[in-house]
């Protein structure tokens, strides 16, 4: 053993399982019951470009096209804050773009209109469709890879973890009903990445510890391991989030929901890579015998 302070992560497992299962029957519920309020890029509709020469301000902006009569309009600054993106839900209408000019300009503010976009529902249906997939491959590729590098144990707590981390983030999603469009999607791939990383460090330095320390338990290598990669883990989760709370406080209006998407991901990733991953090891009766076995050349009958 080091002289490092090793803390007793392993004590709070049966705590964090409770916590874990609250969090994703909640998530789980949600998703299932009322689902994703789901962005123009997956529902389909009409986008809108246009251009001001003095800022205004988009709640103005969304209450006179209310009022015009356009149903949820999804009003933001694009870039400046002279430059504004409208964005309605529903069927493609060449005509709406025209409508919505006209509503905007009707009190004489100068006003351009720049560019016009139409999703069609059948692209959304296909984009949303698309990612559900590639999420899928992906989860499946980190299995087959966390296994070939360590041992299927590890394999099964890393994909769990990272399943748990996408689960809690769209649970997050549906319970707030914030919009779920491309940019969300892409930050739940992130967190995915975020969070295998992580759980790779902390699989490494188990797999590590279980061949150096030898008259240990499971629980005492795993809490020796977490506290070995604490600080680094640490490090890593503060400076993450002091980007993510610069984006979101200053990034605008159309990256709020992918920097919150992160910000949720990188926390309850942090978390699972410390409780999910290790207690999946745990009920999975991980032992320094499950490793040796997969080391060519290295002699069962070396333990102690």
């Amino acid at each position: 053993m080091t002289d490092l302070k090793v803390y007793n992560f392993m004590s709070f497992r049966k705590i964090a399982l409770v916590l874990s299962a609250i969090m994703l029957t909640v998530s789980s519920w949600s998703l299932f019951s009322q689902g994703l309020v789901l962005g123009l890029d997956f529902s389909g509709g009409t986008q809108i470009e246009v251009g001001y020469k003095q800022p205004v301000d988009v709640a103005e902006l969304r209450e006179k096209l209310e009022s015009a009569g356009f149903d949820s309009p999804v009003v933001v600054h694009f870039g400046a804050e002279t430059e504004v993106l409208i964005r309605m839900q529903g069927t493609p209408d060449e005509g709406l773009a025209d409508r919505v000019y006209s509503a905007l300009k009707s009190d004489g503010v100068e006003v351009e209109l720049r560019r016009v976009d139409f999703v069609g529902p059948q692209i959304g249906e296909e984009l949303r469709d698309d990612g559900g997939l590639g999420m899928l491959l992906a989860l499946a590729i980190v299995m087959l890879y966390v296994a070939i590098r360590f041992q299927f144990k590890f394999s099964v707590g890393a994909v769990l973890a990272l399943a748990h981390d996408v689960i809690i983030t769209l649970g997050v999603f549906s319970l707030s009903r914030l919009e779920f469009d491309l940019t969300v999607l892409a930050a739940v791939l992130a967190v995915v990445g975020y969070s295998l990383n992580d759980t790779i460090v902390v699989s490494d330095r188990i797999r590590e510890n279980f061949r150096k320390i030898r008259k240990a338990s499971p629980v005492e290598v795993i809490n020796e391991s977490l506290s070995q990669t604490l600080w680094r883990t640490i490090n890593t989760s503060a400076t993450t989030m002091l980007v993510l709370l610069a984006l979101f406080f200053f990034g605008g209006e159309l990256i709020h929901n992918f920097s919150i998407a992160l910000m949720v991901g990188v926390g309850i990733g942090t978390y699972s890579s410390i409780y999910v991953a290790a207690t999946v090891m745990l009920v999975m009766n991980i032992d320094r015998e499950d490793l040796l076995e997969a080391v060519e050349g290295e002699l069962v009958d070396d333990l102690p």
